[in-house]
This record gives structure tokens, sequence and C-alpha cells, in this order.
């Protein structure tokens, strides 16, 4: 099984990875959680993207290419994988192709989670995340549910922030959407309805019901 994920920031791409990652153990390759942990860490590629993070902007090609070309490396990945946030670009999806291509292992789908920008914008400027556990909340969350640590909104979670994300993503990375439509590897799920029913659509999407 070896996916891309597409659909705008807050569409429930990681959502839906989780579940598949729960019950087929397929590893889930999230560059904006490989990203953030780099400027977490504060290491020379999480410095160089997190100005373009914080504004909401894409981080350069060079810089995501790099990085996923040497997840996929990696011997976990050789039985399959989820790409979530790569690529956003056609270009970007080229350079997988031809990476896949060297692995001899193509792509199989590109699965887009389809959900109406407003109700993305307002899922995300609501949205909380314990600094604890990383458990995800919303802004009536005092305290974390589960292990009641401080929840907090990420810098990039503000409504301005999030509606350039989304520009930015509409004029950049939706043409991703033709691009594998084209070559007869696009399936659409609606992402708009409660997570395990939209589940219940990609399982059945994958051949894996």
């Amino acid at each position: 099984m070896n996916i891309v994920l597409l659909g705008a920031p807050g569409a429930g791409k990681g959502t839906q990875a989780d579940k598949l990652v729960d019950e087929f153990g397929t590893p889930h390759i999230s560059t904006g959680d490989m990203l953030r942990a780099a400027v977490a860490a504060g290491t020379p590629l999480g410095q160089k993207a997190k100005s373009f993070m914080d504004a909401g902007e894409l981080v350069p090609d060079e810089v995501i290419i790099g990085l996923v070309s040497e997840r996929l490396n990696e011997p976990d990945t050789e039985a399959g994988f989820i790409l979530d946030g790569f690529p956003r670009t056609t270009a970007q999806a080229v350079a997988l192709d031809a990476e896949l291509s060297k692995l001899s292992r193509p792509l199989d789908t590109a699965l887009l989670i389809d959900v109406d920008p407003e109700v993305i914008i307002a899922r995300l400027t609501n949205r909380r995340i314990c600094r604890e556990c990383g458990h995800i909340g919303t802004a009536a969350d005092e305290k974390c549910p589960v292990c009641g640590g401080e929840m907090y909104q990420r810098d990039d979670d503000n409504e301005a922030t999030v509606r350039n994300r989304l520009d930015v993503y509409e004029k950049q990375t939706s043409p991703l959407i033709d691009y594998y439509r084209g070559c007869d590897r696009l399936v659409t799920i609606d992402g708009d309805r409660d997570p395990n029913v939209v589940y219940a659509d990609v399982k059945e999407a994958l051949h894996l019901v």
C-alpha cells in the first residue's frame, strides 16, 4: 500500500493516516510532523523551514524532497507507506515518481480528503494541542482531557495564517488533483463527516475491506 494523502491543511489527513497505521501498521510519513520536530530541535533544517511555516508558506522543494527521499530509503517503508503533506506541487509529484521508480515501488493511489474551506477555517482556529502528550482538542479544553497538561494554539492556527495557508494550497497544490487524475490514480473522499464514516470509505477505496 503505497499512497499519497491529499487535501487542504486541516482536512483530516492525519486522522485518517493514524487510523490506517493503527489497523495495518503502515508507516505514516508526515512531512509536517518531521518539519515541526526539526523546528523544535533547532536544527539547521528547522531554522530554515520555520520562517516559511510561521507565515503559512510552502517550505522550499529542495528541503522537503531531501527529507522525504531519506525517509523512503529507510527499511520500514519497503512494505508500504502513507505520505501525508507531500507532494504539494506537481514538481514535487514528478520528483516523488522519479524517486519511487528508482526504488521499484510505484505509487498505488492518491487519496484526496475533500472538505469545504470555511469548515477547515473553523476547525483549525478552534484547535488546541497538549504540550505534554500531543492530544488534539478544542478551545473548550482548558486542560488536556487525557493527561491534564496545558493546551495551546499553534502559531499557524490563527485565522489570518489559516486563510493564507488555504490560499497557498489552492494556488500551488490543487493542480496535483489534475496531475493524479491524469495518471488515473486519484480517489476522492468526502471528509466533512464523522472520521469513522470517512475511514470506512477510505478503506473501501483502497480495497482494504
